[in-house]
């Protein structure tokens, strides 16, 4: 009974080993071999592997049933726990013999079925890089169907997790379905990895280290670090894709981007960088994206052509006063290795490439990001900045590949010039919104009335793609319920809104003497207040007991549930951080407002549009709001702090949003009203004069051009902070001195947030104007934000916006109203057949619409020839772009046949659209007939000689055209030249 009584001697040790890493892969290795040795029955190891159970509840039934089972089988499951788990201490077993029984039972022949049990741990390990090729041969064989290969690729298993369920499915399909996996295995090329390509065997101590390192890093990643940190949510269970967007267009991407894309070769700009940059805005997702990264790593089921890796911190690299070594950073930032530390390190230094480092929040290190202190010497000791600057700039670890997240104002053109690719972050998409809000409620009914909530508020949805306010409303669900259709509407109503729910659900006071919430905790308003505005204008986001206590922040303020503890690495010692950056800037709002010790220039100063090269002076601004006494150190040496000015931007939003109209009888008894109002004026006037120095910036039109205001980016945070306010008055007054006939905001980050904003706001412009929104994140909900303003718009760009046929549907709904609007350009977006009846409908309809753009989308001759329903009737249009979609011959016949009496088309671009002969001998019909036609593109598409023939014969009878553009059509050198010669009009 020697073994047997072992398994209980040792219980919690086996468990320890077994669930310590938060990945369940080490107990799943080891039932792999207990049911290849005939150890476990199927029954047996399918009441064990219950799905959505706890891992370590898992494995306490596994050790239940072991120790039923007897001697025998406690033996064998220590010899398989040992080959698991070679390094595990305190575990063990003097029982002799058990190895080699398992080596003699897994050499036993059987059938295919049986076979699968027998061999399941190798064919785990041989079908865990190549899952696809096996699925592919299951379906053609018959054996699967597309609803199996589902349940097998499920995204939240890993590799060795998808080939088990593989290996599940098949045994219930029965021998002829595993003999197709067996053959498949036997056939398969080895995928050959990095470390196969070298013949490179890691020495041991790397391997021990990569263990311990990856358990390390599991434990940190399974659970959700950020603004739930104290709700100890699993990542698994709540983690969302957020939209991923390459900043540079690629012409070899299609479809989304995937996490490992992301360290990928797609999409790079600069083979000879080695930093990728994932760019979002505050709230975004960035952490958790590196986050989940950090837990695949760790798991084995991503980035496994890096070997080691590496996460940092900015925030917490803040806290590092030490000069320290390239050495020393690693591994007293990471993972300490426990011997070899200097094999190790000499390792990581002849394999770089082995190597990934990652660096979040960048935006948040004290110091902007310079070229100038170079250090070429991973021994050298210097501070913390340095290194990583010369991490991200290759003068250090040249190889080492390291992504870095930062918001967008921190990374200047500088720091680009260091990066091999931008990769945005975007936010949820509208599916995302919906799989994030229910995967928060365990109540699928709760879900679904959080969700039709949101969709009778389309602001709060937009509102909602920031993934830190879709958590704030899942996690105020219950307020977001009980109140009124479109009570929500700003970011600053989602924020009072939690800031109502903890203090109501975390405070144990009863309010008898009828205080109003606010009043009732205005002492710890302030407190936090205080400590969130002194933490800005110092840079600092993780505070220490003594910040706490000289803010007057009490353990009843840290119990309403604000302030998370964090640990700072460089003193061990226990500190508090609010849970979001974007929460420290709302209640460093709340100070401002409420606060009678702020210096009357702190609105003024908060207000400052300075450029980051001036940061070193601007980031003087919250210091200089506070009296002499409580002004906190700043960074030696007048340093620029590249976080102070967005983070000033959020909170100067969250103060205008705070003195809205709306929201001041909650100040009623907190702050004098007097104070109030002056405040509120001051802010009016410091976003008048902001919003007048943009006007004044803009230049004078060249003669016979159009007046155009390429926005700054300073210009779309004024423009949120007057829809914070929600004072028609104050937006009056702001547009009442723009003139200008085009306003282009391309490139600027507009998501449907900034779309709300746009629309309250330049729905008050005197006159019609162009609006260009090319390469943003507006989509469909975007869109739907945009319609109070189209009656003002002429005519509207939204190039590379992700906008569907839904959001199409909704825009012409309201465009087909508005007299002024004329012209639209939606090419790069993800458009369909669907949408063609509603732009068939507005050239009906609409006799002054001029210019339709729709290149690069998914139209085919069914989409063509409901367009050309709609352009038989239309007797305005001059430009009609469809050049990249899918129309064909048919599509481009039918269009023929509608446009070739035309008196207005003067542009028409078919290119690469697939268009032979028979289309184009139908176009030369409108050459032949349409006398205002100047130009037609057909370039990139499969003419052949006797179309080009037909051209040239209709543009014998219309000298008004000026080009038909032909080029890499199939004609040869000899036709393209004979052609030439015969029609100086064509060009090749």
């Amino acid at each position: 009974m020697f073994v047997q009584k072992l398994v209980l001697r040792q219980r919690t040790e086996i468990l320890n080993a077994l669930c310590s890493s938060g990945s369940a892969e080490h107990l799943e290795q080891v039932l792999d071999i207990l049911l290849s040795q005939g150890e476990l029955t199927w029954e047996d190891y399918q009441n064990i592997q219950v799905s959505g159970r706890a891992l370590h509840c898992n494995a306490r039934k596994l050790l239940d049933l072991v120790y039923t089972k007897g001697e025998d089988t406690c033996g064998l499951f220590f010899a398989a726990f040992k080959r698991v788990l070679p390094d595990a201490k305190g575990v063990g077993t003097s029982s002799s013999g058990c190895s080699s029984t398992l080596e003699e039972k897994e050499e036993h022949q059987s059938t295919c079925t049986e076979t699968l049990l027998t061999q399941r741990p190798s064919l785990v390990e041989k079908l865990r890089g190549c899952i696809d090729g096996a699925l592919e041969d299951l379906v053609t064989s018959g054996h699967f169907t597309s609803a199996d290969c589902c349940e097998v690729q499920l995204p939240i298993h890993t590799p060795c997790q998808q080939a088990r369920r593989l290996l599940d499915h098949v045994r219930s399909k029965g021998e002829s379905a595993a003999k197709v996996v067996l053959q498949f295995i036997q056939h398969k090329q080895e995928p050959v990895s990095p470390l196969n390509q070298e013949k490179l065997t890691p020495p041991k101590e790397v391997l021990t280290y990569q263990k311990k390192l990856s358990s390390s890093i599991s434990a940190q990643s399974c659970f959700l670090s950020t603004y739930g940190g104290t709700s100890h949510m699993s990542l698994d269970d709540i983690y969302t894709d957020g939209q991923l967007e390459l900043a540079h267009n690629c012409v070899d991407v299609h479809g989304p981007l995937g996490l490992e894309d992301i360290v990928g070769a797609v999409g790079t700009v600069n083979k000879e960088a080695d930093t990728v940059l994932v760019s979002g805005e505050a709230g975004g997702g960035k952490s958790t994206l590196l986050q989940r990264l950090h837990l695949l790593w760790a798991r084995g089921a991503a980035l496994q052509d890096f070997l080691l890796l590496f996460p940092f911190s900015c925030r917490r690299l803040n806290s590092e006063q030490r000069e320290l070594s390239l050495q020393e950073l690693l591994f007293q930032h990471c993972c300490w290795p426990d011997r070899q530390q200097e094999e190790i390190f000499q390792f990581i230094l002849d394999h770089p490439h082995l190597i990934l480092f990652t660096f979040d929040g960048l935006d948040e290190l004290k110091q902007s990001f310079s070229d100038e202190h170079r250090l070429c010497c991973p021994t050298q000791r210097a501070p913390v900045h340095i290194l990583l600057f010369n991490l991200i700039q290759g003068s250090l670890m040249k190889g080492v590949r390291k992504v870095v997240t930062s918001r967008p104002e921190a990374a200047g053109p500088l720091f680009k010039r260091h990066l091999c690719k931008e990769v945005l972050l975007k936010g949820f998409s509208p599916s995302g919104i919906d799989c994030f809000v229910r995967k928060h409620h365990s109540d699928a009914h709760v879900a679904a009335k959080v969700l039709e909530s949101l969709r009778t508020n389309t602001a709060l949805l937009g509102l909602c793609h920031s993934p830190v306010l879709c958590w704030i409303v899942s996690q105020c669900h219950k307020e977001l319920l009980g109140c009124g259709e479109g009570s929500l509407q700003t970011i600053t109503d989602v924020y009072l809104m939690i800031l109502q729910n903890f203090f109501q659900h975390k405070s144990s006071l009863k309010n008898t003497a009828g205080l109003c919430w606010l009043e009732q905790h205005l002492q710890t308003v302030l407190h936090l207040g205080k400590l969130a505005f002194d933490g800005i204008g110092a840079t600092c986001y993780i505070f220490s007991g003594t910040d706490l206590e000289t803010c007057g922040v009490t353990e009843k303020d840290i119990c309403m549930g604000f302030l998370m503890q964090s640990k700072d690495i460089s003193t061990h010692a226990e500190g508090y951080e609010f849970l979001h950056l974007t929460m420290q800037c709302f209640f460093a709002a709340l100070y401002i407002v409420l606060s009678d010790n702020t210096d009357r220039s702190t609105i003024p100063k908060l207000f400052e549009t300075r450029k980051m090269k001036e940061a070193g002076q601007s980031s003087r601004c919250f210091i200089a709001c506070l009296p002499s006494t409580d002004q906190p150190q700043r960074p030696s040496g007048g340093e620029t702090t590249a976080a102070e000015t967005p983070n000033q931007q959020i909170t100067a939003t969250f103060v205008s949003g705070l003195l809205s109209q709306r929201h001041r009888s909650l100040w009623l008894h907190c702050c004098p009203s007097a104070v109030m109002e002056k405040r509120v004026r001051q802010v009016v006037k410091c976003l008048s004069k902001g919003m007048q120095k943009h006007f004044k910036s803009i230049p004078q039109p060249v003669e016979g051009e159009k007046k155009s205001m390429h926005a700054m980016p300073g210009f779309v945070w004024l423009i949120k902070c007057i829809y914070e306010m929600q004072e028609d008055r104050v937006a009056k007054e702001a547009m009442s001195k723009l003139e200008v006939d085009h306003l282009k905001l391309t490139y600027c980050n507009i998501g449907p947030v900034e779309c709300t904003a746009l629309a309250y706001v330049l729905q008050h412009l005197r006159n019609p104007v162009g609006l260009q929104l090319d390469n943003n994140s507006v989509g469909d909900v975007g869109v739907e934000q945009l319609l109070p303003c189209m009656h003002i718009c002429n005519s509207l760009y939204l190039r590379n916006n992700n906008i569907t046929d839904e959001g199409i549907r909704k825009l012409l709904a309201k465009t087909i109203q508005c007299e002024n609007f004329k012209k639209i350009a939606l090419f790069n977006n993800n458009l369909t057949d669907a949408c063609t009846q509603h732009f068939s409908r507005l050239l009906q309809i609409k006799q002054n619409f001029v210019s339709l753009r729709l290149g690069n989308n998914n139209l085919t001759e069914e989409g063509a020839k409901q367009l050309a329903e709609g352009l038989k009737c239309n007797h305005s249009l001059q430009y009609l772009g469809l050049w990249g979609n899918k129309i064909g011959d048919v599509g481009a016949e039918a269009l023929a046949d509608a446009l070739e009496n035309s008196k207005t088309l003067v542009w028409l671009s078919l290119v690469d659209n697939g268009v032979g002969s028979a289309g184009a001998c139908a176009l030369s019909n409108i050459i032949k007939n349409c006398t205002s036609l100047e130009e037609l593109w057909l370039t990139e598409n499969h003419i052949t000689r006797s179309g080009v023939e037909r051209l040239i014969q209709a543009m014998q009878h219309n000298t008004h055209v000026k080009s038909v553009w032909l080029r890499n059509n199939d004609l040869s050198l000899e036709e393209v030249e004979e052609m030439k010669q015969r029609e100086s009009r064509l060009t090749f």
